[in-house]
């Protein structure tokens, strides 16, 4: 299939944001390629990689660069302006949600995945007015399907949602654009699996041959077969 991440990057300041959140994603240890041995989601999906963007809440340097690369991001492509709420979906998108709140001056929500109690904010913790615009924030994104129950639940409750901000797209399935799509929702990623490859291919950060099965992996994963151990 087509690389997705080439329509994505639309601009040199956006490739290079996400050449530099995949080095640090590398750097602090968030990236994991074990072909020989893969990885198998909740989903039921294969995989010969796994991403752990929670492991960013401990790494200051790298946390507060992809901030800054995450206002700059929204800036860019959405206009703090157009933004009156930030949301995090529970829990890896909440102290996401917390640092771009922080760093654009916003009001600040979280949405749990289930309802608790009954009522419009059943799910939803912070004050939140009618007709709010509001950006729901996550940590990463494979096919879109958990944004849905999030984005939903901030509608029931009277909220405007037109975007949704993540630091990591897997940038390979198409699901995730569609989802997004149907629900008329625009998905803006700081980084794919397709710069992480490239940044581990720069530093040498795995064997030729686990890069050249992720990238096998990365160009048709419905089809991939894992690597001889």
């Amino acid at each position: 299939m087509a690389r997705p991440d080439k329509a994505q990057h639309t601009s040199d300041e956006a490739r290079q944001a996400a050449a530099d959140t995949a080095r640090h994603l590398l750097d602090i240890g968030a990236v994991n390629f074990k072909p020989e041995d893969p990885y198998t989601f909740t989903s039921g999906r294969v995989s010969p990689s796994y991403i752990d963007c929670r492991r960013v809440i401990a790494f200051p340097k790298a946390r507060e660069a992809m901030t800054a690369h995450a206002v700059a991001l929204i800036d860019r492509e959405i206009g703090r302006d157009n933004i009156d709420v930030i949301a995090g979906g529970e829990t890896a998108g909440i102290p996401y949600a917390a640092f771009v709140a922080v760093a654009l001056g916003k009001p600040m929500v979280y949405v749990r995945k289930e309802p608790k109690g009954f009522g419009r904010m059943a799910q939803i913790e912070g004050a939140l007015e009618d007709n709010a615009r509001v950006l729901l924030v996550e940590d990463l994104t494979t096919d879109g399907g958990s944004k849905v129950r999030f984005i939903d639940a901030l509608r029931e409750a009277s909220a405007t949602v037109e975007h949704t901000y993540v630091v990591f797209n897997y940038g390979i399935f198409m699901e995730a654009w569609d989802n997004m799509e149907k629900l008329g929702v625009g998905l803006h990623a700081l980084a794919t699996w397709w710069d992480v490859l490239d940044a581990a291919r720069e530093n040498s950060a795995f064997s030729a041959e686990q890069l050249d099965s992720v990238e096998e992996y990365l160009s048709s994963p419905d089809t991939w077969t894992p690597m001889a151990s």
